[in-house]
């Protein structure tokens, strides 16, 4: 067995590779992920050799009201689909139900939507999914669901976060608007919160990457990017920096933003595809000096 079968196999960090033949050595690497999702992205830039630094400038937290989720979850057997944009959501979705001691055994009867490496978190809570699309957004979702017969007859739950303090990105509402061209019936139900951070905790970071010092923006979300441009001053801030998004769709939005995008990440349906991409960037540019 060679040393890349055993990386591969074990999926950890093989130490006995030398930094400097890692496509990302030297390199830093801003994650600006909410920290649950940052550790999973930060794994996937430390085995291509980066070092991550760490400027979280969403989070997402539980809702302090719950009216709307606790009436859907109520009637959940009234749902023929339940459409999970994000681990987040599923989550939220599943501790509240837990809080409010409704079996899972009641979402048997739905059928259960989730986006790349997110359905094995939806089946650790409930030991069902009945639908991971093709492409990892909300797109392709609509575009499963278009394909079965009878769908206009149905009716959908979407657990969505709800955005505080920015703007909420087009993700969700494109997604409502969408599925309602097919005639289904959506209910779109807040699980859990979604809001930027105060950028005086990031004096240092901010400082790091005004000096030059930091290599490449990574984000993974559109949030992240509209709340980071609440933190700098002006695009010299950040001038030097190569811009990485994970995926189409947060690229798009990040351009409309006024960020010259660079990396994006063919395969979004998890963090090993936006690690591989940047990798991919580096060894690219490399190549060709």
């Amino acid at each position: 067995m060679t040393d890349k079968q055993m990386h591969n196999q074990s999926g950890e960090i093989n130490s006995l590779t030398p930094s400097r033949e890692l496509p990302l050595y030297g390199k830093r690497i801003l994650v600006t992920a909410p920290i649950n999702y940052a550790y999973r992205l930060s794994e996937q830039i430390i085995k291509q050799g980066g070092f991550p630094v760490f400027m979280p400038t969403v989070e997402t937290c539980y809702l302090s009201n719950y009216t709307k989720l606790d009436i859907a979850l109520s009637q959940i057997a009234d749902f023929d689909w339940i459409l999970f944009t994000s681990r987040n959501g599923i989550t939220a979705f599943f501790h509240r139900m837990n809080d409010l001691e409704i079996p899972v055994s009641v979402v048997q009867k739905c059928q259960l939507c989730a986006l790349g490496k997110d359905a094995e978190s939806l089946l650790s809570f409930c030991g069902k999914v009945d639908l991971i699309p093709t492409e990892s957004s909300p797109a392709g979702i609509v575009a499963e669901l278009a394909k079965l017969p009878q769908i206009h007859n149905k009716k959908v739950l979407i657990p969505a976060p709800e955005v505080i303090g920015l703007p909420e990105p087009d993700i969700i509402p494109n997604l409502i608007r969408d599925l309602q061209k097919l005639g289904i019936e959506v209910i779109c139900v807040p699980t859990y919160t979604t809001q930027g951070l105060d950028k005086s905790i990031y004096s240092s970071e901010l400082n790091l990457m005004r000096q030059g010092i930091i290599d490449v923006i990574a984000f993974s979300s559109t949030a992240e990017v509209e709340s980071f441009l609440t933190m700098v001053n002006s695009q010299s801030d950040y001038e030097r920096c190569i811009i990485a998004c994970f995926g189409p769709y947060t690229t798009v939005n990040a351009r409309k933003l006024g960020m010259n995008v660079s990396i994006v990440s063919r395969d979004y349906s998890s963090f090993e595809g936006f690690g591989e991409a940047i990798a991919e960037f580096f060894t690219l540019t490399s190549n060709s000096h």
